[in-house]
């Protein structure tokens, strides 16, 4: 075709100088012939002018779209064909953007997604090493994010992550980049930074995002902190493999040593600023002991202040403290996991707090407004702890000890495994303690008719897997309080007792006052 193009205009030449040359020979069937020539070679030229001026703008566009361009401004054309073709060319450049962001954007939250992230580490690494520059990467994962779906539900941890998304991205330099790794978890990548520089920096990224609120669909705030590992280095001993396996062990290291915080993977020297030695074995006992004993401590102190309420009924059981316990360690769980169930046992129902005192006690069947007050005291238990910041941990047990395994529990009809372990332990706990209790509106049963009980309600009401294991447990004698429990109920009761001698006392002295 090119050829073609180039021999347009010789050939009508050629033709007129044989004409010229040869003017008695030619004859009068000649000179048509030529004009004809003329003619289609006026029309290739006019055709060809038309192709360079209107296609082969768009044909160039076509192929920076093919090269990975993207934006690219396409001309308006007034004639037909340009018009269309233009169109199209548009559409196409419209789509493949669309589709290149698809492909490495992570949609939820508007950053880059994995492959992406990982791609754009290739090629800091590269570069790094070509030029043998410092580069470091850190790794970002938000602490308790499994709380906050158990707690809030899902949208409110899609606007979470939405939001500490923006936070990194916001205050990140314009050479640094943030995308999603998973899950909770981000990569943030900062060439030209050492691995001191990234530390102090990560530092600044955890104090703005824990300095943050962020808005819940529901129209509640939650805040929330983040736990970074760092690594880096410069030149040949840089890897994208070594890097991100350092960062995350890195990051992991930062959660295992309380969370919030920055851990650096890099030698300690007398003078970083970063925390990046491990915990030693005794360090790590004592830390966990006092953990412990900090832990009771707001437990009793939360117990100080509600006990005294005078219409309080929701008392924490010592046998169902037992009971949760004694299943907790039949499963083999963590004993920091044991203990978050104790606790979620012991104030279960302290959202009793909020409701009237003559609806607890009322002998007959509650009215539907006074139930609706009733199924209030799991999200008023949640009111409360969320304000506990050392009680958190047994907020979704507190939350959810109502929900049922065949989905017609409240506060939310959650069903199955959807519903936490230690909320599926406290209810069967929680019921059996229940049943062999007399109660204003019911007479208590005997052990066996509790057991008999749970098994009849195992899959609907009750876990059967728990249910079988409590009744392996207890089926043929009856549990009893642990005296180490008993402790807590006893520090709890007496303080409920002194302060309703008080009020007693004092209503007493109003009474002879007014006599």
């Amino acid at each position: 075709m090119r050829y073609i193009w180039g021999l347009w205009p010789v050939v009508p030449a050629i033709a007129a100088i044989l004409l010229l040359a040869t003017p008695e020979t030619a004859g009068p069937i000649a000179r048509p012939v030529l004009g004809a020539i003329v003619a289609v070679s006026l029309a290739v030229a006019v055709t060809r002018a038309y192709i360079r001026s209107r296609i082969e703008p768009l044909v160039a566009i076509a192929e920076r779209l093919a090269a990975g361009e993207a934006d690219i401004p396409v001309p308006k054309r007034r004639d037909a064909l340009g018009r269309r073709l233009a169109v199209a060319v548009a559409t196409l450049g419209s789509s493949m953007a669309e589709a290149q962001s698809e492909a490495t954007t992570d949609r939820l939250t508007g950053i880059p997604n994995r492959p992406a992230i990982i791609g754009a580490l290739f090629t800091e690494v590269e570069r790094s090493v070509r030029y043998r520059r410092p580069l470091s990467v850190a790794f970002a994962d938000i602490d308790h994010f499994k709380t906050i779906n158990d707690t809030y539900g899902h949208e409110a941890g899609d606007a979470v992550l939405q939001g500490v998304a923006a936070s990194l991205r916001r205050n990140l330099r314009s050479s640094d980049r943030v995308g999603r790794y998973g899950g909770e978890e981000f990569m943030v990548l900062l060439p030209e930074t050492s691995v001191d520089d990234a530390a102090v920096l990560a530092d600044k990224l955890r104090l703005v995002v824990s300095g943050e609120h962020h808005h819940l669909p529901d129209g509640s705030e939650v805040s929330v902190t983040i736990s970074l590992g760092v690594t880096g280095g410069a030149g040949d001993r840089l890897s994208v493999d070594a890097l991100v396996r350092e960062a995350d062990a890195a990051m992991y290291s930062a959660k295992a040593l309380g969370r919030d915080q920055v851990y650096a993977f890099e030698e300690p020297n007398d003078d970083s600023t970063v925390i990046r030695s491990p915990i030693s074995p005794a360090g790590r006992s004592q830390a966990i002991e006092l953990g412990r004993r900090a832990h009771g401590a707001a437990a009793d102190a939360l117990a100080q202040i509600i006990s005294p309420l005078p219409h309080y009924r929701g008392q924490p059981s010592a046998l169902i403290a037992t009971i949760v316990t004694t299943l907790a360690r039949q499963l083999s769980l963590p004993e920091h996991e044991i203990d978050k169930i104790r606790i979620a046992a012991l104030l279960h129902d302290v959202g009793k707090v909020g409701i009237p005192q003559d609806i607890l006690e009322k002998p007959s069947s509650l009215s539907p407004a006074e139930w609706r007050s009733v199924v209030q005291h799991p999200r008023i238990g949640q009111v409360i702890l969320e304000q506990a910041t050392m009680l958190r941990d047994a907020v979704p047990i507190i939350l959810h000890h109502h929900e049922r395994f065949g989905g017609a529990g409240y506060p939310y009809g959650l069903r199955g495994h959807e519903i936490p372990l230690g909320a599926r332990i406290v209810a069967i706990a929680d019921a059996y303690d229940a049943m062999i209790q007399d109660r204003p509106y019911k007479r208590k049963i005997s052990h066996d008719a509790a057991i008999d009980e749970l098994r009849r309600h195992a899959g609907t009401q009750f876990d059967p897997e728990l249910v079988e294991i409590f009744c392996d447990i207890y089926g043929a004698e009856a549990p009893e309080a642990d005296p180490a429990a008993v402790g807590f109920i006893a520090a709890a009761q007496s303080h409920r007792a002194t302060a309703t001698g008080r009020r007693r006392s004092a209503e007493r002295k109003v009474a002879t006052a007014e006599g």
